[in-house]
């Protein structure tokens, strides 16, 4: 997948992320493909995340080329989507793909059955870093 848009991941984030992959004994595509974007993210200090870049705990409106539908989801850790009732799993195809993206920015992602499709990020509907939520 090349050509891929620049993205931007919270240390904090990235962290965790890590933690939690580090955890996982055998790893899908999904985390084997969330992996490679965290490798090629930029690291910033979360106080220094751009307001339209997605983060963990954001809720954001993006749409799926191939149906044209949008959506409208918190992002979040797999062990918080029983709390969180739009929550989407930053281990879930779409998750994966949405997480240090910014408004306006699109990537062709892997999906289930092997096809690849375009996610887009319309809006960040709600971020924590712009209301000062740094380790959320």
């Amino acid at each position: 997948m090349s050509d891929q848009p620049a993205i931007i991941l919270s240390s904090v984030d990235y962290d965790r992320l890590d933690g939690l992959l580090a955890k996982v004994k055998e790893l899908s595509p999904v985390h084997e493909q969330l992996l490679l974007e965290m490798e090629r993210a930029t690291l910033v200090e979360p106080e220094q995340v751009p307001a339209d870049v997605v983060t963990m705990h954001s809720k954001v409106r993006f749409k799926l080329k191939s149906s044209g539908k949008e959506f409208e989801k918190t992002l979040c850790y797999p062990h918080e989507l029983e709390a969180i009732s739009d929550g989407l799993s930053i281990f879930a195809p779409v998750g994966a793909a949405l997480i240090g993206l910014s408004v306006g920015q699109h990537i062709d992602w892997p999906m289930p059955g092997g096809q690849l499709d375009q996610v887009e990020i319309i809006e960040l509907v709600d971020q924590p870093e712009r209301k000062g939520e740094y380790h959320r």
